[in-house]
């Protein structure tokens, strides 16, 4: 994916300040190392997002959620997030394509076909078109913010989005490279939003170490070499740290943050998946040592934010704020 045109970069107003968004893969839960299935997946890890909400709520955040179909076509899954609408007014629901769980189903199960923008136009129309309406109909209002699961995203979804009333896309992971499995490669991409068909808000990644830099280009060559990114991170020279706490160790966070606001980051884009608030559904919370390392590593990098006077924005911040 090549990088947007400087003249579309945003630039947030003055009185926006410094903030961070939280966006939740509201999603079903499945073996992730499994082959792609229409149906061999669960929804009871939906039980434990209110807990969730409320405890990220009272550290001042404003979680949004990105449901996909699975989600949003099951009765007792969009009762649950039916409550946490009614609860705050600050939530916002968004859409997440998961292609191989979103009908019509027309294309094989293939890690190819996973990545949205892979799809025939038609199809990827219709697969949106059936997501849409049923966002609408759990929760009587359609989704202005959209993720391609897998991060699947092609420049003609851009376009389709804003067809379909979207105002906001969150699918570009910058500095990841999913070439090899099929997906799209966002290496020329930095963290940086910018309008399109619809504004693109990338999520946070953020290169920290001596060689910062040189970022997402120097990070990819590593990948030729055997152990090199291992290497140039253990020594400090370059690291890769995307803002989730899954998989991400709450100290490089912590520098990655500082690192981002001392170069200007007006705005911090962090990202889960839902499954990860239950055990054993991701491989980033195995346990109840991993699930409670993960709330850890929320209130580390709360804490950070709130010392730093970055405030929460809600999408309808977010959105307000770009109008």
């Amino acid at each position: 994916m090549p990088p947007p045109d400087a003249a579309a970069l945003i630039d947030w107003p003055t009185d926006f300040g410094t903030r961070y968004a939280i966006f939740v893969d509201t999603e079903e839960e499945f073996d992730w190392s499994a082959p792609f299935s229409r149906d061999a997946h669960g929804l009871s890890a939906l039980a434990a997002l209110p807990d969730a909400h409320r405890r990220l709520v009272a550290r001042g955040a404003a979680p949004a959620f990105f449901v996909d179909y699975p989600v949003a076509s099951d009765p007792r899954a969009a009762d649950v997030l039916r409550a946490i609408l009614a609860d705050d007014p600050r939530v916002a629901i968004g859409a997440q394509l998961h292609p191989w769980v979103n009908p019509p189903f027309e294309e094989p199960l293939s890690a190819l076909a996973s990545y949205a923008g892979n799809l025939p136009p038609a199809l990827l129309e219709a697969k949106l078109d059936a997501l849409t309406e049923a966002i609408a109909a759990a929760f009587g209002r359609r989704p202005l913010a959209f993720r391609a699961g897998r991060y699947g995203l092609a420049p003609g979804l851009l376009g389709l989005l804003a067809r379909s009333g979207y105002r906001l896309d969150s699918s570009v992971r910058p500095g990841f490279d999913y070439r090899a499995d099929g997906g799209p490669d966002f290496t020329r991409i930095d963290a940086a939003a910018w309008r399109d068909a619809v504004i693109e808000l990338p999520l946070s990644t953020v290169f920290t170490g001596l060689l910062r830099r040189r970022g997402a280009r120097l990070h990819a060559a590593l990948g030729a070499v055997p152990r090199a990114r291992g290497a140039f991170a253990r020594t400090g020279l370059l690291s890769r740290v995307p803002l989730t706490p899954e998989g991400v160790p709450v100290a490089e966070a912590l520098e990655a943050i500082a690192v981002a606001l001392g170069e200007g980051s007006r705005l911090l884009n962090f990202a889960f998946h839902s499954p990860s608030l239950v055990p054993g559904h991701t491989p980033y919370v195995r346990d109840g040592a991993d699930l409670a390392r993960f709330w850890r590593w929320w209130d580390r990098v709360l804490d950070l934010l709130d010392r730093r006077g970055v405030r929460s924005a809600s999408l309808d911040d977010l959105l307000a704020a770009l109008a």
